[in-house]
């Protein structure tokens, strides 16, 4: 799609020839605060919440708003290509959908209205190990389109193998190892409505869904829930793994493997000694480590650390088409975007998933023809003041 994700503005202006008008937002930074009004507490503030007293979240838009672009002129902007490879594959924009657990609690569609979202534009899909639809399901549902699962390395290495065998045979394509995650962060926007969704089910569809997980009950998950429950708690995190341990998922999986919650170098370069194909710099967008260094203040460390052995893709507070601009300025070759697209999904399903992702992409072509540039790939660190 070169040049034609902009057009998104004049569609938008020729619909309201007839008195329509968006049903959400156009600007993206508005999509939580709609939320909070029209769904229920429980959990928008389960998507919403933060570690600690939400200074990690604050601290990873001031990083990305304290970095300006500066704008080059007489430049041929007329066609743009925002196209980048990742991980030996070419998307039509550096973009994927973040993994976002429990989306069932966000709207009935779930999971699988997001991927479909993201299959009609081309956007990769990364599925959450805490999905409440079974990665079958929501494979089924995106058809050919590309998709990425992502793992959270529980304590039974039986389960996780089990998991990489079913996303490979699903057609997963690359595996999103998330290190940041051995146990839950002090979160108190849930604990004050004691909400953890987990604890009614909700967000275990794969484990619940998965013979290695069942072959640890005692009875079926449907005679009695509440011990599928408990079983699952105590294998999802494990906070023991260490380095060498990353050659157990390099056994059980033979495509790209990235890891995401890196924020420093040194640990970066571990991952590539490590044979990893990539890191996502990221905070988990300020929900586990209170008082964490933002996201894009790490990322020009890394990228310069690793970024010609390793693919470098960043999450953690994006927000805006300028947000995803100065990412890749800073040495991100994509970006993973979370929350607007969860509230997208909240307050309209399928099509405010839809909007969402051509909102971002629109506002992205227009700001890279704005500032000078024809495509994505000529952005560095002199485009930002």
């Amino acid at each position: 799609m070169v040049g034609q994700w902009a057009d998104f503005q004049y569609e938008i202006y020729l619909n309201g020839m007839t008195g329509a008008v968006p049903r959400l937002p156009t600007d993206l930074t508005r999509l939580e605060e709609l939320a909070e009004h029209r769904l229920g507490p429980g959990p928008v503030g389960y998507v919403a919440g933060n570690a600690g007293d939400g200074g990690t979240a604050r601290a990873n838009r001031d990083a990305l708003e304290r970095r300006r672009i500066v704008p080059r002129m007489l430049r041929d902007v007329r066609e743009r290509d925002l196209s980048v490879e990742v991980l030996g594959r070419t998307l039509p924009a550096p973009l994927a959908l973040a993994p976002v657990g429990v989306l069932s609690i966000m709207h009935p569609e779930a999971e699988s209205g997001a991927a479909r979202a993201a299959a009609a534009r081309g956007v990769p899909y990364i599925l959450s190990s805490a999905s409440s639809t079974p990665m079958e399901e929501v494979a089924e549902a995106m058809g050919d389109a590309e998709r990425w699962f992502q793992l959270y390395w529980g304590s039974d290495r039986e389960v996780t193998a089990s998991f990489l065998a079913r996303a490979k045979a699903s057609g997963y394509s690359v595996l999103v190892v998330t290190l940041d995650t051995p146990l839950l962060s002090w979160r108190p926007r849930d604990l004050d409505r004691a909400y953890l969704p987990f604890l009614h089910g909700v967000g275990t569809a794969n484990y619940f869904t998965d013979p290695a997980f069942r072959a640890g009950l005692t009875k079926p998950v449907h005679e009695d829930p509440n011990a599928a429950v408990l079983h699952f708690l105590g294998l999802f995190g494990d906070a023991g793994h260490t380095w060498p341990d990353l050659g157990f998922l390099r056994e059980h999986w033979d495509g790209p493997i990235v890891l995401k919650g890196v924020l420093h170098p040194d640990d970066a370069r571990l991952a590539a000694d490590a044979g990893m194909d990539g890191v996502v710099v990221s905070n988990h967008g300020g929900r586990q480590v209170a008082g964490s260094v933002a996201a894009a203040d790490a990322l020009p460390r890394i990228a310069e650390a690793v970024g010609d052995r390793l693919t470098v893709l960043f999450d953690s507070g994006i927000r805006t088409g300028d947000d995803v601009f100065k990412a890749l300025a800073l040495g991100a070759r994509a970006v993973l975007l979370g929350r607007p697209y969860v509230y997208g999904l909240g307050l309209d399903g399928q099509a405010g998933v839809d909007h969402v992702i051509r909102c971002l992409l629109a506002e992205l072509d227009l700001t890279l023809a704005l500032s000078g540039h024809a495509s994505v790939s000529t952005l560095g660190p002199d485009a930002l003041g």
